[in-house]
């Protein structure tokens, strides 16, 4: 405010910085960050000033509090002025926009994906003009939109990309923790002060004069505006007087100040004032220019004669003088005024869903289905843009207006339900508690909620199973025969407890309840059924179907993609569908969908796994237990500690490993939750056979399933069978370990899945007595299309294979097989293995080194971008291709030179000609 008249006092110091932020090369990010009223509008004024005389583009966007909730409302101010170069963007980035602002049906972009858009955005807009986005009043900005603007601030350097943000100090925001530079903007000194006042407020009485630089204490807008609040009343000599109240803080006391001025107005007017605040009208010049159906102020020259507001120099429209005044103004109306506003401008957005209803909601007193429609209606337009905190807002208050118990129940219980999702199980329970509180105590929709809550908060197999069946069972009695959403839910959730339970007994009688329900499941279910159960029985043909599901990846709930990715993971095709997963993962951490995320990281963590990227797997793995622990998931804490044993397992960490299986085993066993005992099993058959100690790596391996058959519904049974049949043979047992490995081959396991396929024909060529029959199965096992994807799998069959033929064909036939064996052992980090293969090649005259070794430390992600970029392939050809950004292509190039010894594009074919056949991608 100490720029009025062109003046700017007191402020040298944040001039220089920010002459030297705007002239300064390349982009970057600032934040300016102080109390109410010191003067931060003014500077980001300033600012502005400066860089559009130095040719930049300036665009200004402010924080609103009444739209504080709405996903991506502040990111749209900013991206409003650059629609023309969105339509120069390709489909896939023009694809990402239209479905974050609702042009499109689809599962919203994760933070990562909109921050690389909005960052190549930005950029194809500043190569014509520097570009200079200034953020008013940030502490409002919603969520969505502060975490974007936080990872495009963090990623400028190499731009023509300059972001300025202005925060108040005493309001928490998202930009705490943004990591971006910061200025504070202080108070003004006392000499300043005096300067300040005496300009604006010149010939003050000495009296008045010195009570006001008390009670502003340096902060220029008290200093501008508290003179006439002092000279209008004449008998005040102290704060008491002046205000009625002593020792509050200063934005109280300027609150005072403009509630008097507020209250001299006519009504009319402050009607239109109120309008005009709950509908977010800006304030000073970073008012928001960008919205056509923002509510517009008229007849209210008043409030502007009386310094309330002052009129946009660009649009000629009235605007509030400060945010102070906007906040002022809701604070001193009525209820009746309030919901009298609220129902006004409900109307003016009758075209815009979610802020329609956000107007109604308030506007409502008394139970209206219409309202509570609409307001679910904008809850599942801001579920598909990831937002789910608002989601469960709008449902509840739905529920609260509903005129129907069973609506209230409905409303309720998809409140719980996306809550859950979100990882806020406290939520999620009280939301229950409420819905019980109704006379449909027992309906479906709570069954739902509370069926969620028991199973996710404490794996809760028994109980919530039984709940969760008879619901589905009371609905198909009284005659649901198609689709229906509750329903589908309580299908999913009666699907996912038995998948963790896996007993067999309760999977059949899912089978046969399923069955009777016929066209009422949904296709996407009928896939969970096959894939989640057992894939033995059921999983020929789920890898088609998956990818038939996913073939439409933007009409799917997030918790779609979770549950086609689960299936995915059990036919070993995951890998096709991580890229979306990675993509989703970040947006759900950030916008509190914490328990998709964690069923998300475990899967991203199972792919890392099972391409060989084990560090990686390492540090997704604690990412999802620090999730899962901050959040109380004990289902999912326990199913973290799982798949980490496993992981240090393989890698020779035996003592480790053992002491998460212990955990999760002593955890899991009491409340029936098989799943996690089967993998607890695997682990201590892994880590067995890491040590070598065959005799317990089978006692481990049989007590998942009987060599000769696969344990119906136990999801382990194949996953181990390469296991079982090692330690078989390691002990003596060969008729079992034939037995199992021909059982898989009578049980069609290659025709499910890659790597059924590849450790079935392994474990075949292992027991084979015939060694042309041995040599069939190795051939075709290493040269399965789908091998490279399994490392460990894979080198385990070359060690195999290499101390077969060290006896059969002698030892310079085994070198080969050893050899890569031991590479990827080592590149792995799987020592045990590693040092095995070494022994064996030692065995065999040979060592373990190799001009190849370098070429396999690519992981599998880098080595199939390499091939691609040797094809020939842009960056922008291949992103399209991995779903990836042109930039992470070039990310993953940068370090794949170095690990081939090479500098240029040009070199990649004749590096990669190196690597082995059964080595490639």
């Amino acid at each position: 405010m100490e720029t009025i008249n062109g003046a700017m006092v007191g402020r040298e110091r944040e001039q220089e910085v920010l002459s030297d932020f705007v002239t300064a090369p390349g982009g970057r990010a600032l934040v300016l960050r102080g109390d109410a009223g010191v003067g931060k509008s003014a500077l980001l004024d300033h600012v502005a000033d400066l860089a559009t005389g130095g040719l930049h583009k300036v665009i200004r966007a402010a924080g609103v509090e009444a739209e504080s909730e709405l996903p991506y409302a502040g990111l749209h101010q900013f991206l409003y002025p650059l629609q023309s170069s969105i339509d120069e963007l390709d489909d896939v980035h023009r694809g990402v926009f239209d479905g974050v602002f609702g042009r499109s049906q689809g599962t919203p972009p994760s933070v990562m994906t909109l921050g690389i858009a909005v960052l190549d955005l930005l950029s194809l807009a500043a190569s014509q003009q520097p570009l200079l986005l200034i953020l008013d009043d940030g502490q409002w900005l919603d969520t969505s939109s502060t975490e974007v603007c936080g990872f495009v601030g963090r990623r400028l350097t190499g731009t023509s990309v300059k972001l300025l943000v202005g925060l108040r100090s005493e309001v928490p925001s998202g930009f705490d923790t943004a990591a971006l530079p910061e200025l504070p903007v202080t108070t003004l000194s006392e000499r300043a002060s005096e300067q300040l006042l005496d300009i604006h407020h010149p010939g003050l009485d000495p009296r008045i004069r010195r009570l006001v630089l008390e009670e502003a204490q340096g902060n220029p807008l008290a200093l501008l505006e508290l003179p006439p609040h002092v000279r209008g009343n004449r008998t005040a000599r102290t704060s008491e007087q002046l205000f009625g109240y002593a020792g509050t803080p200063l934005p109280l006391r300027l609150q005072h100040v403009y509630g008097r001025r507020i209250e001299s107005l006519g009504q009319a007017v402050r009607a239109e004032l109120l309008r005009g605040a709950l509908d977010g009208v800006g304030s000073g010049t970073a008012a928001d220019r960008t919205r056509g159906t923002r509510y517009r102020m008229v007849d209210a020259d008043a409030a502007a004669a009386c310094g309330l507001l002052d009129i946009d120099p660009v649009s000629g429209e009235f605007v509030f003088r400060h945010p102070l005044v906007r906040s002022t103004v809701v604070h001193k109306a009525t209820p009746n005024e309030r919901r009298a506003a609220h129902a006004a401008l409900a109307q003016v957005h009758r075209d815009d869903m979610e802020r329609r209803a956000t107007h109604l909601a308030a506007a409502t007193v008394d139970p209206d289905e219409e309202v509570a429609a609409a307001l679910e209606a904008a809850a599942e337009s801001a579920t598909r843009r990831g937002g789910s905190v608002a989601a469960v807002a709008w449902l509840t208050r739905a529920a609260e207006l509903s005129e129907t118990p069973h609506g209230r129940s409905r409303r309720l219980g998809s409140a719980a339900y996306i809550a859950g999702h979100s990882g806020r199980l406290d939520q999620a329970r009280q939301l229950v508690r409420e819905g019980a509180g109704t006379d449909t105590d027992g309906s479906p929709d709570s069954v739902v909620a509370s069926g969620y809550v028991a199973f996710f908060e404490d794996g809760d197999i028994r109980s919530s199973q039984r709940q969760v069946f008879a619901a589905i069972e009371s609905m198909r009695d009284r005659g649901v025969r198609e689709p229906d959403e509750v329903l589908t839910r309580l299908i999913d959730l009666l699907l996912a407890i038995a998948q963790y339970g896996s007993d067999g007994m309760w999977w059949r009688r899912v089978h046969e309840l399923l069955e009777s329900l016929g066209d009422a499941v949904p296709s996407k279910s009928r896939i969970y059924e096959d894939a989640w159960g057992d894939v033995v029985l059921r999983g020929t043909g789920v890898h088609e179907r998956v990818e038939r599901a996913f073939a439409d990846v933007r009409s799917l709930e997030p918790w779609d993609v979770i549950r086609l990715a689960a299936a995915a993971y059990h036919v070993d095709t995951l890998s096709q569908y991580r890229p979306y997963l990675q993509r989703a993962v970040d947006r759900e951490i950030e916008t509190g969908a914490v328990a998709d995320a964690m069923t998300m990281l475990h899967q991203i963590m199972l792919d890392q796994i099972a391409v060989g990227e084990w560090d990686e797997a390492e540090r997704t793995g604690q990412q999802a237990l620090e999730l899962t622990t901050t959040h109380k998931h004990a289902l999912f804490v326990h199913h973290t500690h799982a798949y980490l044993g496993w992981l240090a397992a393989l890698r020779g960490q035996v003592e480790h490993a053992r002491a998460l299986q212990a955990t999760v085993d002593a955890w899991a066993r009491p409340r029936g939750v098989g799943f996690l005992t089967q993998i607890a099993d695997a682990v201590g058959t892994t880590a067995a056979l890491a040590e070598g100690d065959y005799e317990a790596a089978y006692l481990h391996a049989i007590g998942i399933t009987p060599p000769g058959t696969f344990t119906p519904y136990a999801h382990q049974a194949p996953r181990t069978l390469l296991d079982l049949v090692e330690a078989a043979l390691h002990t003596g047992r060969t008729e079992q370990a034939r037995n199992h490995a021909q059982a898989a081959h009578h049980a069609r396991l290659p025709d499910i899945s890659p790597r059924l396929a590849l450790i079935t024909y392994g474990a075949l060529a292992m027991t084979a007595t015939d060694t042309t029959e041995a040599d069939t199965m190795y051939h075709r096992a290493q040269t399965h299309p789908a091998a490279a994807r399994f490392p460990y799998e894979l080198a385990r069959i070359h060690l195999a294979h290499g101390i077969r033929q060290r006896h059969t064909h002698g030892r310079k036939a085994a070198h080969h097989s050893l050899t890569l064996a031991a590479e990827t052992f080592e590149r792995l980090g799987a020592t045990t293995w590693a040092e095995r293969a070494r022994t064996e090649l030692h065995a065999a005259g040979a060592t373990a080194q190799s001009p190849t070794a370098p070429l396999t430390a690519l992981t599998w992600q880098e080595r199939r971008i390499a091939d691609l970029a040797a094809s020939g392939l842009t960056n922008k050809e291949i992103g399209d291709r991995m779903h990836l950004s042109p930039r992470t292509v070039s990310s993953h190039l940068y370090r794949v030179f170095p690990k081939l010894g090479i500098t240029t594009r040009a070199a990649l074919r004749d590096a990669l000609s190196k690597i082995p056949g059964e080595q490639n991608v």
